[in-house]
């Protein structure tokens, strides 16, 4: 299985910004209501997942027009809906998965898939949310950062202390030290070139990566 990318049914601020982060051979699953996102960029899902309350009539015909498989849970379910496509692109064994318009909207539902990109089961995987603007993952043991000079990194961390935080190629360096999740020096770093790194020895930590105009 090629890549995944996941339409979730939050925001996606910049369209065109988020335009490049399509690649030819994605397989594209809709939560819900994301494949409003997937349609406005003229993309053809090859599955729209969930209890199918948000996306419209309209949007429905589309994609089965398209022979889209839809696969219909009822509105009385423990998950949302994109942690239903979560799990459906787990069982695809995918390379990495990139998940679109999952920031934004609704705090609690924006909180909620930060809970759900923690998930141990996808340790072994790449797994990322990104908007074209503002990219977000977890680090377990070493990450990579790759934008420009001058983009914005912060480093949460997340539920507890991470330990022996060590950065290279941000403009405030961290040098084996200890972040606590009820701090903020890690917010707002900036890269001082094309790539950045983040290793740490202990812990879950939130990277959040801000593109610049």
């Amino acid at each position: 299985m090629p890549r995944i990318l996941i339409f979730a049914n939050g925001q996606l601020p910049d369209i065109e910004r988020a335009r490049p982060l399509v690649k030819p051979d994605d397989y594209i699953i809709c939560a819900d209501g994301g494949a409003r996102h997937a349609l406005a960029l003229g993309l053809t899902p090859d599955v729209v997942i969930g209890d199918l309350d948000s996306i419209t009539d309209g949007e429905i015909r589309q994609v089965e027009k398209a022979h889209v498989k839809l696969i219909k849970y009822s509105h009385d379910k423990d998950e949302t809906d994109l942690e239903l496509a979560m799990r459906y692109a787990l069982d695809q064994k995918p390379t990495s998965i990139v998940v679109l318009a999952a920031l934004g909207y609704r705090l609690d539902h924006t909180l909620g898939n930060f809970a759900l990109l923690s998930d141990q089961a996808l340790a072994a995987l790449d797994v990322r949310f990104d908007d074209g603007i503002d990219e977000a993952f977890f680090c377990r043991d070493r990450s990579e950062v790759h934008g420009r000079a001058g983009d914005l990194v912060s480093l949460i961390p997340w539920g507890s202390p991470v330990e022996g935080v060590r950065t290279d190629g941000l403009k405030w360096p961290l040098r084996d030290e200890a972040l606590q999740p009820e701090k903020t020096r890690g917010i707002s770093n900036e890269m001082t070139a094309g790539a950045a790194e983040v290793r740490i020895a202990a812990g879950l930590l939130l990277v959040i990566h801000r593109r610049q105009p």
